[in-house]
C-alpha cells in the first residue's frame, strides 16, 4: 500500500516540476531591459541619504570614498542588519526609534 501511496506522490511531483518549468519567467529575452522600464536619470544624495549611510560611524570616517561614487544603485551598507550584538553600528536602535 505504502509503495503505491509512494509512486503516485512522485508522479504529482514529476507532474508539478514539469509544469513549473513551463511557466512564464521573463518573456523571450530575459536578460533585455523592457523599454517601457524606468530609469535614473540623475541621482543627487541629499543630506538625509548621506546622514542614513553613515549612522553609527564615528571619526575617523576612513574608507568611505564609494559612497561619493554610491548613486543610486542598492546598496545594504546604510540598511540595518542583523539585530543584536551583531548590529554594531545600532542601525536598529534608529529604526525602532523611528516607529516610536
Amino acid at each position: 500500500m505504502f509503495k503505491y501511496l509512494f509512486l503516485f506522490s512522485a508522479a504529482l511531483f514529476a507532474l508539478g516540476a514539469v509544469s513549473a518549468e513551463s511557466a512564464y519567467i521573463a518573456g523571450l529575452q530575459p536578460s533585455v531591459r523592457p523599454e517601457n522600464a524606468p530609469v535614473i536619470a540623475r541621482f543627487e544624495p541629499g543630506a538625509a541619504w548621506r546622514s542614513q549611510a553613515l549612522r553609527g560611524i564615528r571619526e575617523p570616517r576612513v574608507g568611505l570614498g564609494f559612497l561619493a561614487d554610491q548613486g543610486a544603485w542598492y546598496t545594504p551598507f546604510n540598511r540595518p542588519n542583523l539585530p543584536g550584538h551583531y548590529d554594531i553600528r545600532g542601525l536598529h536602535e534608529a529604526a525602532n526609534a523611528k516607529k516610536d
